[in-house]
């Protein structure tokens, strides 16, 4: 993809977090904490291999977005991963991004 000269794209990774609504504050909380710069939270419904998921509202559930480095990206999925995934409904996946102003999502080195 060409952009214009005066739009330059930076590389991210687009963190998908999608789970159980009883985990959305855990689990933003500690994005900050491992280098994301911020987050979009959205309400989702689904059901996967455990089913409806659990919450507030039976059926619902929550998606997290962060944009952030690669090196950031592997600490929130492995994060997710050892907190979560033995006892709660959540699916995490990463996908490459090209991000108009992309170097306001990257904190400080």
């Amino acid at each position: 993809m060409n952009a214009p000269p005066s739009l330059e794209l930076h590389g991210l990774q687009l963190v998908t977090i999608v789970a159980e609504t009883v985990l959305r504050d855990r689990i933003t909380r500690r994005l900050q904490d491992l280098g994301a710069t911020g987050f979009t939270v959205t309400e989702s419904q689904g059901r996967g291999s455990r089913g409806l998921r659990t919450g507030d509202v039976p059926g619902q559930g929550v998606r997290i977005e962060t944009l952030v480095t690669p090196e950031v990206a592997v600490r929130i999925l492995g994060m997710v991963a050892e907190r979560y995934f033995a006892d709660y409904a959540v699916i995490a996946w990463v996908t490459e991004v090209q991000v108009v102003r992309g170097d306001k999502y990257v904190g400080p080195r």
